[in-house]
């Protein structure tokens, strides 16, 4: 019996979700096939579509006038439910979609602010041959300014539409554990943070900021 199966972990609640609107998207295929890994490892899934949290165009004069969308507060409340989240974004034009970027700005007005201290794995699908990487740069960006603690180890898939099996896992053995060893790595970093934590420091986006109650977000 190998390590993973054999050591009991405590319990430990992934949000997942694909960040594609689009019915067979390749992203959320990749995302399900992390959902029996995240299982066999011994954490709990909370599978999410990106459907629950989609939300307007950011604008601060409809948040002052109608209060946070309905995507936001679904997207807020998920997250504070789990440990952890584990994202799969397509790659558009280069970067990240834009409706999770905009769901990001919404969210990221909630006090507390949700994703501070909260860990994050990124993951991409693509039919190019470098899996939609350049998008999670991209994305890394205003979730790490956030707090979010984002793994370094980032999986893309490329050649994505030639790499399932019908039954929805990867076809390729060699990938398909190194797949599943990313997402076993990513599980330990979480369950060690969660249950030994270090002294969590307060986060200001640099050291030097003036306090100012309009851009404060230490908590």
């Amino acid at each position: 019996m190998d390590q993973a199966k054999s050591y009991q972990r405590e319990a430990i609640r992934f949000l997942v979700f694909s960040a594609s609107l689009r019915n067979n998207s390749l992203n959320t295929r990749l995302i399900k096939t992390a959902i029996p890994v995240i299982e066999r490892n011994g954490g709990t899934v909370d599978f999410a579509d990106m459907s629950q949290f989609d939300c307007p165009s950011f604008n601060q004069d409809v948040e002052a006038k109608g209060g946070m969308p309905e995507g936001a507060k679904e997207l807020q409340k998920r997250l504070l439910a789990n440990d952890a989240f584990i994202i799969s974004a397509p790659e558009y034009n280069g970067s990240m979609p834009g409706l999770l970027k905009n769901t990001i700005d919404w969210v990221s007005r909630f006090r507390p602010q949700p994703f501070n201290q909260r860990h994050a794995l990124l993951m991409s699908a693509s039919p190019s041959m470098a899996g939609g990487n350049r998008g999670l740069w991209s994305l890394r960006i205003p979730l790490e300014h956030l707090g979010a603690r984002v793994y370094p180890d980032m999986f893309s898939l490329a050649m994505a539409h030639q790499a399932f099996t019908p039954e929805g896992t990867l076809k390729d053995t060699t990938l398909a554990k190194r797949f599943e060893d990313n997402i076993a790595g990513f599980m330990n970093l979480v369950e060690a943070s969660k249950h030994y934590p270090c002294i969590k420091k307060a986060w200001v986006e640099f050291l030097g900021e003036k306090p100012d109650p309009v851009t404060e977000r230490v908590e």
